[in-house]
């Protein structure tokens, strides 16, 4: 097993184990993350179209009790960071057909997490990009933000689904590569010719 962190013989790195031993937990613990996010965003999304609350009431669970929360673009920077964190730590247990999903998802949240960086350095700088009154990502020029970040979660999160689906449906040869806890857990499916 390659060892992704400085460890000495005999001892794993953080990163190692986490790919190994602790992948499914740590999957687990991520997808609890993730899952939580779009709860937010999904009840704010509810908020505007089913309750016809206007936008800046529509603060979804946490922006009710903590309105300075979810106007916060630091708290959204980081959860683009987590995700981005979580997608790299996490892409080394994958192998095969999931790797390449979970790489995708990986590509795009890079995107994700670069618009979320510019709308942080706007709020933090007091300086507007674009012209405009507030803090523009460059995909908003186009698109309203409520949609666009329900848009880009949800195309991170299609390609984290179907990793996780070919990573506990491997096929014969994937699950031979496996060297995570998943190995365990993992359905082995007929694939074509191998």
């Amino acid at each position: 097993m390659t060892t992704f962190e400085h460890s000495t013989p005999g001892q794993l790195g953080l990163v190692d184990r986490l790919n190994g031993k602790y992948h499914r937990a740590a999957l687990n613990a991520f997808m609890v993350v993730v899952a939580a996010h779009w709860a937010e965003h999904l009840v704010q999304a509810f908020q505007i179209w089913v309750l016809d609350w206007p936008r800046p009431k529509a603060l979804g669970l946490l922006g009710l009790p903590f309105p300075w929360l979810i106007k916060s673009e630091a708290m959204h920077y980081g959860y683009a960071l987590i995700m981005l964190i979580g997608l790299w730590v996490l892409r080394h247990g994958y192998v095969g057909r999931a790797r390449n999903w979970w790489m995708a998802a990986l590509v795009i949240q890079i995107w994700h997490h670069f618009e979320h960086l510019l709308l942080l350095i706007q709020a933090s700088t007091g300086s507007n990009f674009f012209g405009r009154p507030a803090p523009t990502s460059i995909a908003q020029l186009v698109f309203p933000r409520v949609e666009l970040h329900l848009f880009y979660n949800a195309i991170v999160f299609a390609p984290m689904v179907v990793a996780m689906y070919y990573h506990l449906r491997p096929s014969r040869a994937e699950h031979e590569a496996m060297t995570c806890s998943c190995h365990a857990h993992a359905r082995v499916v007929a694939v074509g010719a191998e």
